[in-house]
């Protein structure tokens, strides 16, 4: 399969912050931003000379990768009647805040609009009531979805249970390594043994990484960061920040503590480059092999080739994750106020149905919410020869059927910056103890949750 491109890692840059070190602003690349509101008034009927009497417009974020793969080209030729034009704004960060404004007043929406993970949460809960229920649309199928995937696009059973998200990509995790520092360092290098020695449980991660310092002597650290160690350990559990009923729970949920001093110990075990993803640093330590191992979810293959460039090659492989863990992923959502909502919900449904995913996972690298992808060509077979030809459909179908159901709050993406920005950097950069690392990042999130 191609790699995936720079612009859609930087796009997935803010699906990352929800689960990972998160504090450098990195600019989305693909094509000029547009305001909403000046796009095409949504379900517009006028001609376009080809015979084309109903535009869809879809609103997006950064370079979401459904254009770019040619989807909406193969739609408008499969329906002569439909055409469909797109806006996009670079940031998730200045996306989502006016769609928010745009739902409120039922104007200047688009037909069909892209939900960031991060603020699923929110949508379900606030503004179900204001969208199409994608559940109900013609030519879904739940059982063609990931079942946590679909919860996530779920509104709660108090506001109506209406499903109205339909999951594009997701975010599963492995373990990426390089063979040539595990071989200096003793360790095995085959895909399969690497994932043995840490296989079911995180600790022996952190075991292996003890195991690779005795031996590897200094200059290269086993892990890029601590932040990014919590952010997969916390993505594998089912409950983190909130529970079930939406009540804040992270400071007495044993998983995100346990989570927490796991990764500390990387740091305090002299395991951890001290890097913070998403910075000038951390892309060059991708270069120069600072690091032998990042958890990794299946959008960042491309990142990471492109970073560590041709001398990478073959150097670089990916095993299973100790625990199947997701980072990222995105919805479509479909406005009530739209005047062409049921052609909206059509579209969004052929978007998201398995055979659309599993072409834009060939062509763009977003690997596919809906599991009756997995069995396609092009996701079973799919290799990465960038990676030692590394069965990547294989490795991360298997990751994403073992994802939690898991309870995903309104607040997650600021719980999740202040532990990794204000708590486990100053633990990993600084040198500050666990406890008061927890401690400052407790302090920044209660007074962030207050405002």
């Amino acid at each position: 399969m191609r790699a995936q491109s720079p612009a859609r890692a930087r796009a997935r840059r803010t699906l990352a912050t929800a689960v990972a070190a998160m504090g450098a602003a990195a600019l989305l690349l693909g094509g000029c931003a547009q305001d909403p509101d000046a796009a095409p008034e949504p379900g517009s009927s006028s001609a376009d000379g080809k015979g084309r009497t109903t535009t869809l417009t879809v609103g997006v974020f950064g370079a979401f990768g459904l254009q770019e793969a040619g989807l909406y080209d193969e739609y408008m030729a499969k329906n002569p009647s439909i055409r469909i034009e797109q806006t996009s704004i670079e940031r998730n960060e200045n996306y989502y805040p006016q769609l928010l404004t745009h739902l409120g007043t039922g104007s200047g929406l688009a037909d069909i609009q892209a939900v960031e993970v991060n603020n699923i949460a929110e949508i379900t809960a606030t503004q179900a009531d204001k969208l199409v229920d994608l559940g109900k649309a013609p030519g879904v199928d739940k059982a063609a979805y990931l079942p946590w995937k679909w919860a996530q696009g779920t509104a709660p059973a108090a506001k109506g249970g209406a499903t109205v998200g339909l999951g594009t990509d997701i975010g599963p995790q492995g373990i990426c390594y390089r063979k040539d520092l595990f071989e200096a360092a003793g360790l095995p290098t085959d895909r399969e043994a690497v994932g043995a020695l840490w296989a079911g449980d995180w600790n022996k991660y952190l075991e292996t990484g003890k195991a690779y310092k005795a031996k590897a002597g200094d200059g290269k650290a086993f892990v890029d960061s601590a932040s990014g160690v919590m952010a997969a350990v916390t993505g594998s559990s089912a409950q983190r920040f909130y529970d079930e009923q939406g009540k804040v729970v992270y400071k007495t949920n044993p998983a995100v503590r346990g989570a927490f001093d796991l990764a500390a110990s990387f740091a305090t075990e002299g395991l951890s480059a001290k890097l913070q993803q998403f910075t000038p640093g951390w892309d060059q330590g991708f270069a120069n092999g600072a690091f032998a191992t990042v958890s990794c979810p299946a959008w960042m293959l491309g990142y990471i080739q492109d970073k560590a460039g041709p001398s990478g090659k073959d150097k670089w492989d990916v095993a299973q994750a100790p625990k199947p863990s997701n980072w990222g992923g995105s919805f479509l959502v479909v406005p009530k106020a739209g005047k062409h909502a049921e052609e909206a919900a059509k579209l969004a449904a052929w978007l998201t149905a398995p055979e659309q995913q599993a072409k834009l996972f060939e062509k763009r690298g977003s690997f596919p919410s809906a599991s009756a992808a997995y069995k396609l060509p092009a996701v079973s077979g799919a290799k990465h020869e960038y990676f030692g030809g590394a069965p990547i459909g294989e490795i991360f179908s298997k990751a994403a059927q073992g994802v939690p159901v898991t309870v995903v709050g309104p607040k997650d993406l600021v719980i999740a910056q202040n532990l990794a920005d204000i708590g486990m950097l100053q633990v990993d950069q600084k040198g500050r103890s666990p406890q008061e690392g927890w401690e400052a990042a407790v302090k920044a999130i209660d007074n962030a949750l207050d405002q």
